[in-house]
């Protein structure tokens, strides 16, 4: 009884940290789509650390227009596959992605001056946990309990038990 409790609640928390981590991607890629001011320049020209030299060139014509774009499609892709619970593997391997970038444009390393980042960080930052947490995510994907994907899983249920 307790081990069914303890899955349980498991599956539930990792839902809830699913839904969480999916409408702050689909939030900030939405932010980013209608603002017609925003671009990565900024984040990408105050890179540090050991690809500082690639986001730097990614920050120059005609890379960056693509890298804005990418941008918000990919934090959109993110957010929508993990609120709806489908194709959560490919949207966590979407996240672990952009937020490696994200980390390594800016890594909170004690000897890198913190440029173009909240708060004050010692190799671990948001971007990081959230990172960490889209593996947790991919590794234990939630849909078939609460999502899109549980949909799917009734009608091949239905149709495995109409067929017995």
């Amino acid at each position: 009884m307790t081990e069914t409790k303890s899955k349980w609640q498991l599956k539930h928390s990792i839902v809830l940290l699913r839904v969480l981590i999916g409408w702050h991607f689909l939030y900030e890629g939405v932010i980013k789509l209608y603002n017609p001011d925003w671009t990565s320049f900024g984040y990408l020209a105050t890179a540090q650390g050991p690809l500082e030299s690639i986001f730097l060139a990614i920050a120059k014509e005609p890379f960056i227009g693509w890298a804005d774009t990418l941008n918000w499609l990919a934090l959109m892709f993110v957010g929508i596959t993990f609120l709806l619970g489908i194709f959560e593997k490919k949207g966590a391997l979407a996240g672990i992605l952009l937020l490696a970038l994200y980390y390594l444009a800016h890594p909170p390393f004690p000897w890198l001056q913190q440029v173009n980042v909240e708060g004050s960080y010692w190799f671990v930052n948001k971007n990081l946990i959230e990172l960490v947490a889209c593996m947790v995510i991919y590794q234990f994907p939630t849909g078939q309990y609460f999502g899109i994907s549980n949909l799917f899983n009734k009608n091949k249920e239905q149709t495995k038990t109409e067929t017995s």
